[in-house]
């Protein structure tokens, strides 16, 4: 044997594993979750910050202004406010016509919400069976008049209901047994506030059909096919299943349609060349004849705040029924 034979091969040792890359440093879960939090509130800074320059200090005086005494005479600065407690609030929710005036706003409201709500969907439902071309024709209709400014429709809407001139008259007078030739619409409150919810009416139907339109292409066909099938009808088929799918935008519609309705004032005001009779005051005249007529800045303070206590109430409402939504979904 040889040398080679007899020397044993000398033994390799294994290859080390190489050592895992360092980690990189995890930031506490508290850190993060802070940030993230903080995150929405960083970008809602400018608009909030916007909302406190507009509405801050009108808020803020307008609740001072209703606890004081505050004439012409501390308007001019003859003399200096007097504060006088619940005086302007008791004077106000003790007067019966305030009681009234806030039943006709809410009757009002309520007409002008319920009308505008069954004529947009009802609009919404056609546009979706009309033609292409048709739904374009009416959807301009429908933005031109939407966009038109408040005392431009007023006015357009004066002279049609004008008692000597008016063309609503005239075309009325036409029917058999009709004679309205020189009928006056604004003799009574009853009449007039219907005129006035038209054109309310006529101002805001064009968002509620263009947002109800926009919520029906997202209800599902093969719900509405499966639903068919089923036995239901066309009444079924939008009880059932577009109903509850519209429900958040109906809601949301609803509640913008009453705070909308319940700050009316520029239909008022101008159809009644800026000076609305009792039996056309609303919550938002009755406070500018109380603070601008009148002149008692204090009681027209004190019913602007109450109006908006009320306005915040149905705002409630609206978060305690999207909540309720939110939960079943």
């Amino acid at each position: 044997m040889s040398a080679a034979d007899t020397t044993t091969p000398a033994k390799v040792p294994p290859p080390r594993p190489a050592p895992p890359p360092p980690s990189a440093p995890r930031r506490p879960r508290a850190k993060a979750a802070s940030a993230g939090a903080g995150t929405p509130w960083l970008l809602l800074a400018p608009c909030l910050l916007i909302l406190v320059l507009v509405m801050g200090y009108p808020l803020v005086r307008l609740v001072t202004l209703s606890f004081q005494k505050f004439g012409q005479s501390q308007l001019w600065g003859f003399q200096p406010a007097e504060s006088v407690g619940l005086d302007n609030f008791t004077k106000v929710l003790s007067d019966g016509e305030f009681w009234a005036v806030v039943v006709r706003t809410i009757v009002f409201a309520a007409g002008c919400v319920i009308a505008t709500m069954v004529f947009g969907m009802l609009i919404a439902l056609l546009l979706q069976r009309v033609s292409g071309w048709v739904k374009t024709l009416i959807n301009i209709a429908l933005v031109a008049s939407w966009g038109m400014p408040i005392i431009v429709a007023t006015t357009v809407f004066k002279w049609l209901f004008d008692a000597d001139y008016g063309i609503l008259n005239a075309v009325l007078s036409r029917l058999p047994g009709v004679d309205l030739i020189g009928h006056n619409w604004f003799a009574s409150g009853p009449q007039g506030l219907a005129v006035i919810m038209l054109l309310v009416i006529w101002g805001a139907v064009p968002f509620v059909v263009i947002t109800l339109s926009a919520g029906l292409t997202q209800v599902p066909k093969e719900l509405e096919e499966a639903a068919r099938l089923d036995g239901a009808g066309a009444w079924g088929v939008f009880r059932y299943v577009t109903l509850p799918i519209l429900k958040p935008i109906i809601v949301m519609l609803t509640t913008l349609s009453v705070i909308w309705d319940m700050g009316v004032f520029p239909q008022v005001f101008v159809m009644r060349n800026g000076h609305p009779e009792a039996e056309f005051q609303l919550l938002t005249t009755y406070s500018y004849d109380r603070a601008f007529v009148v002149n008692d800045y204090g009681q027209g303070s004190a019913i602007a705040l109450i109006t908006v206590l009320l306005l915040l109430g149905v705002v409630a409402v609206y978060m305690r029924q999207m909540l309720k939504i939110g939960e079943v979904e």
